[in-house]
């Protein structure tokens, strides 16, 4: 029975583990802000906590045991909130996502289009193909 509890203790904390490593390749491969924090916050959430719950079965039930519990409780509700903050805290000092730049360019292009397009048509203007002659 110990050594079952071992193995599954030990695969718990390697699955963990593998866990925050696919934190660390989300936070270098995307390209901005938000993403790295996405990809950081939760991927840390879930891996430490199965780190935390790995190690209470390798400890069995005991104090120390308890102690590792509470502290991945006090994980489990600090680590979004402060996620939470830290986007917040970007958002309002102005951080802008680059897709969001990127859309808002491409629809003030279309509408500035639109607009040359219908004073070409109160110019009277025809319209033939999408271009005004």
């Amino acid at each position: 029975m110990d050594n079952i509890s071992q193995i599954i203790g030990n695969v718990v904390v390697v699955i963990g583990v593998i866990f925050m490593f696919f934190g660390f390749v989300g936070i270098s491969r995307f390209n901005n802000f938000y993403t790295r924090l996405l990809a950081a916050s939760k991927t840390d959430t879930v891996g430490a906590l199965t780190v935390v719950i790995g190690v209470a079965i390798l400890h069995g039930f005991s104090f120390f045991t308890g102690k590792v519990v509470l502290l991945g409780i006090i994980m489990l509700i600090f680590n979004p909130l402060v996620a939470h903050i830290l986007a917040r805290s970007a958002y309002l000092s102005g951080q802008r996502d680059d897709n969001e730049e990127k859309e808002e360019k491409e629809a003030k292009k279309i509408i500035e289009d639109e607009n040359s397009k219908v004073e070409d048509i109160k110019n009277g203007n025809s319209i033939e193909g999408g271009e005004a002659k």
